[in-house]
């Protein structure tokens, strides 16, 4: 059975654009794991890290977690409090990549 697949499109900000040729978006087409319902963040992570590793490499750190000056919102929701790498992502999901403000 054909796995669900959706296109994400990743915001940047200024600061991240320098790794993907100062484009203010990144669209990557994310697959559900086998059994899920639907894509997670962490599926396009990984099919970021596939088309843009440079940038990639920028959210998330050595273990693979989001790295915590960074804050990723899906659908205009906090990533950390939907589930992190965990989140589902319907169809057509933004995800708008922030620098933290300190």
């Amino acid at each position: 059975m054909a796995r669900p697949v959706t296109l994400v499109t990743f915001v940047l900000p200024s600061t991240l654009r320098h790794w993907v040729g100062d484009r203010t978006e990144v669209k990557v087409f994310a697959v559900a794991a086998a059994g899920d319902d639907l894509p997670t963040l962490g599926g396009a992570l990984e099919a970021l890290r596939r088309t843009h590793p440079l940038l990639e490499e920028r959210l998330r750190d050595e273990y693979g977690g989001l790295r915590r000056h960074i804050g990723i919102f899906v659908c205009g929701e906090n990533a950390r409090r939907l589930g992190g790498l965990r989140c589902a992502l319907p169809p057509g999901a933004e995800v708008y990549v922030l620098p933290a403000l300190a």
